[in-house]
């Protein structure tokens, strides 16, 4: 080691330049908070009464969600969003880290499950506002993955079948688009199969509360695969294609088939792939017989030096009811793998890269802001204009969409407020859809504002008194008869947090 290696000072990077605005591009996805008015949603649905830091949960719900689209993977992160000017671009006071914490350590089971109904009434919302499949055919992708944790005072995380220390989510996606449609947080050692039969039961009912009107597909690997699981999703009249574990009977029914009944498919260079169908004859635990269709695909190598490794075929077998050539539902059962993207979108670099809390409902909790989140990408780039037509909106990072941005350099109290630059979503949208007619908060802001009926045990506003003197200074200037003022609009509302300067609690 030499002596300039031993004098290298520490480097000490500043953000001098007053007319950029760091995470700019957060101004789309807000602008879509607003317009389906999550933060009144979570105020009226989430109630934390009573409990530390359960107060104003609205706002701190929507500082979570901002962090975690910013590339927050721990509570912390969310210092980010109170440095700077970035403040000015939210539409809601952002939560110190502390506040946030003692937030998501007073949840329990019960307001997890509240957490959850504000994400099946944006659902709803996003799916009227555009975004949703109206009568066309959706399928839905069903997956678990490990979430890894370090440490041995994470409540609940333990070891699985995959031998890695962590929680053990399941989540379900959409399949064309990528959003989760629903998620679970579940201890680490639990079994793939564990609560699979009720979380699908809400999965299908919120799909259908969503404005899903089409018919409905159903795709698991072979860890979900049950006569329970079949005959919930029948009863649902939901169509379904599972993957099945090669066991004895399984094989027996593949000895079974003649080379005659094999069909040659497509497969890369250096291999051959087949497949068939036959009928297996499931027996579940009340040994009813259940006669089911069962696809088959065979694949192995043709190479000679390869070929020598790997010389006999190796089977891949499903059970369907979909009525499709074989062929056919060969491929949209291999289809299945586009949820990995979904997963792999949500935990690197993003919400469930890290598990921050050592309480488990805290955990859930941020796992049920991590898909808002997610999801609040997709819908921005499909109802903004900002998704080409030739490529998923999976396929966007949810960490890249915050980008500095250079506003106008003296913002003034003007209604024509400047908006940012160049969101950094753009650098994955070919330039045709980065210049549309309108600027994507343009259209975000053209949806209607959705009303969120108050509900009996609702918390009161902050400042009680003001608020009461505001709504006698209406009563008092308006009839009886009148109707309670509209609230401003988003595009005016952001406007004046882009131009006005606010104060930041540091506290």
């Amino acid at each position: 080691m030499n002596a300039v290696s031993r004098s290298i000072e520490r480097l000490d990077v500043t953000f001098d330049d007053e007319t950029l605005v760091a995470n700019a591009g957060l101004i789309a996805p807000a602008t879509l908070m607003v317009r389906l008015g999550l933060e009144q949603l979570v105020n009226a649905m989430v109630r934390l009464t009573g409990r530390v830091g359960g107060s104003g949960p609205g706002r701190k719900v929507c500082s979570l969600v901002a962090t975690i689209l910013a590339g927050g993977t721990h509570i912390d992160h969310a210092d980010m969003l109170r440095a700077g000017a970035t403040q000015r671009v939210l539409p809601f006071r952002v939560m110190a880290p502390s506040t946030l914490g003692s937030f998501l350590r007073a949840f329990t089971f019960g307001h997890v499950r509240q957490l959850d109904k504000v994400i099946a009434e944006t659902l709803r919302r996003a799916w009227r506002a555009g975004a949703g499949p109206g009568d066309e055919p959706v399928t839905i992708d069903l997956d678990s993955t490990i979430c890894e944790v370090h440490g041995k005072h994470k409540q609940g995380a333990a070891y699985g079948y995959t031998r890695v220390l962590g929680y053990h989510p399941i989540v379900a996606t959409r399949a064309d688009t990528g959003e989760i449609l629903h998620a679970r947080l579940r201890k680490g050692s639990a079994n793939t199969q564990r609560g699979v039969t009720r979380f699908v039961e809400e999965l299908i009912a919120r799909v259908r509360r969503a404005g899903a009107t089409g018919p409905l597909a159903v795709r698991a690997d072979s860890g979900f695969w049950s006569a329970k699981l079949i005959d919930t999703l029948n009863r649902l009249r939901v169509d379904w294609s599972i993957t099945v574990i090669i066991n004895s009977s399984i094989r027996a029914c593949i000895d079974a088939l003649g080379e005659e009944a094999w069909t040659a498919i497509d497969y890369p260079d250096g291999g051959a792939a087949a497949v068939a169908e036959t009928t297996y004859i499931s027996h579940g635990r009340d040994r009813r017989s259940r006669p089911l269709r069962l696809v088959v695909r065979r694949t192995r190598l043709t190479d000679p030096n390869q070929a020598q490794l790997w010389p006999d075929w190796r089977y891949h077998a499903f059970v369907t009811n979909l009525d499709l050539p074989t062929i056919e539902v060969d491929q949209f059962h291999r289809d299945h793998a586009t949820i990995e993207l979904a997963i792999r979108d949500v935990k690197e670099g993003a919400g469930l890269a890290h598990c921050p809390s050592g309480k488990f409902f805290a955990n859930a909790a941020w796992l049920a802001c991590a898909v808002l989140a997610h999801n609040l990408i997709r819908w921005t780039a499909h109802l903004g204009d900002m998704q080409p037509d030739d490529q998923l909106t999976g396929a966007h990072d949810t960490n890249e969409v915050p980008h500095a941005s250079r506003p106008r350099r003296e913002p003034q109290r003007t209604t024509h407020a400047s908006t940012p630059g160049t969101l950094a979503m753009g650098r994955h949208v070919p330039q045709r859809a980065r210049t549309p007619a309108r600027h994507p908060t343009t259209r975000l802001n053209a949806f209607p504002h959705p009303t969120t009926r108050a509900r009996r045990g609702t918390a009161k506003p902050e400042n009680g008194r003001r608020h009461n003197q505001q709504c006698s200074a209406t009563r008092t200037a308006q009839p009886r008869s009148a109707h309670t003022p509209t609230p401003p609009t988003t595009e005016t509302a952001l406007q004046h947090a882009i131009a006005e300067p606010k104060s930041v609690d540091r506290g």
